[in-house]
C-alpha cells in the first residue's frame, strides 16, 4: 500500500493505493460521514477487488486529514472528491476505467459526482437513503434523487435493518440485501459475494469493444 496527498479546494485529502499487479480497471472508495477508510466493509471490499485484478484507492476527505469528524458540507466534499479523483485519473490510476463509490455519506458523494468524474460505475455500501427524523418529529425528503441521477450501472448492499431505510431497485441499479445494519459487519460473505460478482460483470463490460 502506498499513501498520498493531493490538492483540493478545502485543502490536502489523502488516498490510500492498493495497486492490482495488471489492473483491468480502477475503483475509488470514500468512507462515511463519521468513518475513515479502516472501516471493515471497506477493507473487505480492497481485497476482493485487488483479487478481480482492480486497483483501489481509499480516499479520506480533507476534514478527516485535518483531525475533524464532522463532515464538511455536501458541495465542499463533491468538490474535493471530484479533484481527487482527476488527480488519480492523470497519474497513478493513468489509464484506467474508474468504478467509483464509497460507504454511507462516501456512496452519496460518489453517486452525485458520478457525471463529473466519469465513472462507468458506481458502489454504494450502505446508502444513508432517509435522513433521521427532524427534532419537530416531520420526516425529511427521502435521498432516492442522489441515486436516480446515475445513469451508469449502480451496486448498492444494504443491510436488511438498516435504521436509514432501503433503496429501491431501478434501472441499472441492482440491490444486494444482506444480513445486519448500517455497519454491515453481520455477513461480510454475502457482502463480498454481492460485491465480486457486480464487479466481474462491470469491469468485464468496461473492457468489451
Amino acid at each position: 500500500m502506498t499513501t498520498i496527498e493531493l490538492d483540493t479546494p478545502h485543502g490536502p485529502a489523502r488516498a490510500h493505493l492498493h495497486p492490482a499487479a495488471a489492473p483491468v480497471a480502477a475503483l475509488v472508495l470514500g468512507h462515511g460521514a463519521g468513518g475513515g477508510v479502516g472501516a471493515p466493509d471497506l477493507v473487505a471490499v480492497t481485497r476482493v477487488a485487488n483479487s478481480l485484478d482492480v486497483s483501489v484507492a481509499l480516499v479520506e476527505q480533507p476534514y478527516r486529514v485535518a483531525g475533524r469528524r464532522s463532515p464538511a458540507p455536501a458541495h465542499q466534499l463533491d468538490a474535493a472528491w471530484t479533484a481527487v479523483v482527476q488527480g488519480l485519473l492523470t497519474a497513478e490510476l493513468r489509464g484506467l476505467a474508474l468504478i467509483a463509490g464509497g460507504r454511507s455519506s462516501g456512496a452519496r458523494v460518489a453517486c452525485r459526482t458520478a457525471a463529473a468524474t466519469g465513472a462507468g460505475a458506481v458502489l454504494c455500501l450502505a446508502f444513508a437513503l432517509q435522513p433521521p427524523r427532524r427534532r419537530s418529529g416531520s420526516e425529511p425528503p427521502s435521498r432516492v434523487g442522489e441515486l436516480e441521477t446515475v445513469t451508469v450501472p449502480v451496486l448498492v448492499v444494504q443491510g436488511e435493518g438498516d435504521p436509514f431505510g432501503m433503496p429501491p431497485p431501478g434501472p441499472g441499479r441492482t440491490i444486494a440485501r444482506v444480513r445486519g445494519n448500517h455497519s454491515l459487519r453481520s455477513d461480510m460473505p454475502a457482502l463480498t459475494a454481492a460485491v465480486a460478482g457486480w464487479l466481474a460483470e462491470v469491469t468485464a463490460a468496461q473492457r468489451s469493444p
